[in-house]
This record gives structure tokens, C-alpha cells and sequence, in this order.
């Protein structure tokens, strides 16, 4: 044998310590492994299988769902910058659920679209086995192609992907919007966003923005399901609202009412307001587009800039608020109740249903 002789892919199967590994052909090829061998024990019956091009699994059974994300993964991972190194083969468990294992440090790549929704936990998408493909998000100007069970998606702002059982993850309004953006069902796109809020995966608004960046809110079917996702949201928000007056002992206000002055004009609607008190509440639900935004937003400055002049406090919650720190906002509207015996009697408003 001379120095130039290739190593022996044996040391491979060794390596493996009992788990089924995935590598690319430059690892293959760090590992003493040439283009021929690799050829050879990927021919048909052989020992090791091509998953995508340039990626080997190295045992000839079908892949599991596990293996076919990672392959995913490492056939669009930029290995120049930080991608799995030659010497080490992907390592991931022979099925999910089993032992973890280190995750490879994928550079510019995750997994998104229903198969990063599926690993969010969502019921409403298919399990991992039933995708024919995988989507994988990538940097817009990467050269990569979509083949076999890789489908390329391409942005010019690549988000922190969410690490789960090992796989690097878009977060869920972004994997949202790449699994809208294929959907033409009506009823498909409605039951996702309705789990994304109902199950507690993000806010409203969160989602919103993510499908307008993609612009997708021009398409009828989309704009529909945001409106029941906004409803959703609101009565979310609502039920959270009335357990934190309940669990937290605050007074009970009156709920969604108008405020007006006596013969005057209309001030606004708020979602509570505790009249001996002179303190309102507001819900900012808004899921607005973009192009929405600054006109909704200043109207509600005006509204209650025009409310705290005439002596009312207003106190602004958002859903994300009430999710995350009940509590600490049940305190927030405490103190207002409380601090009004110190300040100047408000003005009359007349309190009326909505």
C-alpha cells in the first residue's frame, strides 16, 4: 500500500457506534474514500445510497424521517462556512424520540414549511413520513436547486433559527408563511393559522407580518383566513383579559363599552373601563397591514391622548402581555385603580354598550 492509496470505507461503519450517519462527498473524500468507491457502494444493491446530490446515507434501508431533514440539511448547508466538518459524519437517532444527539451546525439552513410546522407540534400538517418533500430555507443568493426531496426556499433575511430534537428550525410565522405560499384550500390555510393562535405558537400579528413580507395578503383566499386569525386572536386575548380580573381579584369592570361626553362627541370604545375609578382598558389586537399601520396607530394616540385630558387613565395590554406575564399585568392595572384617589376628579362620560 503507498501513501496514495485511499482508505478503506470501513472505518466508517466503526465510527458509526451503532447509528445510522449521513455524509457529504467531501467528507467521504477527507476520510480517504474516492469519487469510484463512493460510486461503487452507492451502485444499485450496494451497501450506501445517495439521498440528494453530493449527500450519502451510508446503510442501503429507506431513510427515516430523521435522516431525510438531516440530508436536507446538509445538502443545503454552506460547509466553507462552519458546516459539518470532514472528520465527522452526521450523527441522528435511528427514529424520533430516540437518544439525542449533537446537532450538526448546519451554516445558512433550516428547515421550513409544514415539515418545520409538524416538528412545531402542529396536528393540522402531515407527519414527517408522509412528505414527498422537504423544504429548506436558504440565503437568496445561494446556488442550490431544488432535486429529489429538497425544495429550495430562498430569502434576503434569514431569521435565528429554533433548535428542535436536534433540527434547526425557521420559527413559526416564517414557516407559516412558506407553507401559505404553496396552499390555494381556503379552509387548509384558515385551520393553520387558527392552531398557530389557538395552540399558543405565536400572536396574531406576528403571523400577519410575516405573510404581508412575503406578499401574500393579496391573495382573496389568504386575506380571508387573516381575518378569522385576527378574530381568533382577539378572543383569545379576551378570555386571558377576564381570567386575570377573576384570578387576580380586580374589581369587575364594565366590559366593551362606548365613551362619550354628555351631548358631545364620541370618544371611543375600550374593552374595560371602571368608572369610579376613571381608568379604561385597551386589547391592541391589531394585525394590520403594513400600509395600515400608521394611520390605526395614530388614531388610537388621538383617542387616548383625548381620554387622559379629560382625567381618564387608559391602560394598553397586548395579547403577547397577558400570555406571557398575566400577572405583572394584573398589577399594572392594580396600580392604576389605586392611584385614583390621588389624582383631580375626571370628567363626566356617558358609558354606553357596544
Amino acid at each position: 500500500m503507498t501513501h496514495n492509496t485511499p482508505l478503506s470505507p470501513r472505518p466508517l461503519h466503526q465510527l458509526a457506534d451503532g447509528r445510522r450517519r449521513l455524509m457529504t462527498t467531501a467528507q467521504l473524500r477527507a476520510h480517504g474514500v474516492s469519487a469510484a468507491e463512493t460510486d461503487e457502494q452507492c451502485r444499485p444493491g450496494g451497501s450506501w445510497q445517495r439521498l440528494l446530490p453530493n449527500v450519502v446515507l451510508l446503510h442501503s434501508g429507506p431513510p427515516t424521517s430523521d435522516e431525510r431533514l438531516h440530508a436536507v440539511l446538509l445538502y443545503a448547508a454552506r460547509e466553507r462556512s462552519g458546516g459539518p466538518g470532514p472528520s465527522a459524519p452526521v450523527s441522528v437517532p435511528l427514529q424520533p424520540g430516540g437518544e439525542d444527539t449533537p446537532a450538526a451546525p448546519y451554516a445558512e439552513a433550516m428547515i421550513t414549511g409544514p415539515a418545520a410546522l409538524t416538528l412545531h407540534g402542529f396536528s393540522t400538517t402531515p407527519p414527517l413520513p408522509a412528505l414527498e418533500v422537504i423544504d429548506v430555507l436558504v440565503p437568496r443568493l445561494r446556488r442550490l436547486r431544488t432535486t429529489g426531496c429538497a425544495r429550495i426556499v430562498r430569502t434576503t433575511a434569514l431569521p435565528t433559527a429554533e433548535l428542535v430534537t436536534g433540527v434547526p428550525v425557521a420559527p413559526v410565522a416564517r414557516a407559516l408563511a412558506d407553507t401559505v405560499a404553496e396552499l390555494t384550500d381556503a379552509g387548509v390555510v384558515r385551520r393553520l393559522l387558527t392552531e398557530a393562535v389557538r395552540g399558543g405558537h405565536c400572536e396574531p400579528a406576528a403571523v400577519v407580518r410575516e405573510l404581508n413580507r412575503a406578499r401574500l395578503l393579496s391573495r382573496p383566499h389568504v386575506v380571508d383566513a387573516v381575518d378569522s386569525l385576527v378574530a381568533e386572536g382577539r378572543a383569545l386575548a379576551e378570555r386571558r383579559l377576564y381570567r386575570m380580573v377573576r384570578e387576580h381579584g380586580l374589581p369587575e369592570p364594565l366590559w366593551n363599552v362606548d365613551l362619550r361626553l354628555p351631548g358631545g362627541p364620541h370618544l371611543g370604545g375600550v374593552d374595560a373601563f371602571w368608572p369610579e375609578h376613571a381608568v379604561a382598558l385597551e386589547l391592541d389586537t391589531r394585525a394590520h397591514r403594513q400600509q395600515e399601520d400608521d394611520a390605526v396607530w395614530a388614531e388610537h394616540v388621538r383617542k387616548r391622548e383625548h381620554l387622559e385630558r379629560l382625567g381618564v387613565t387608559v391602560v394598553h395590554l397586548t395579547p403577547r402581555k397577558l400570555r406571557d406575564s398575566l400577572e405583572h399585568q394584573a398589577a399594572v392595572v392594580r396600580t392604576a385603580l389605586m392611584a385614583a384617589s390621588d389624582r383631580e376628579p375626571a370628567a363626566y362620560v356617558v358609558v354606553l354598550p357596544r
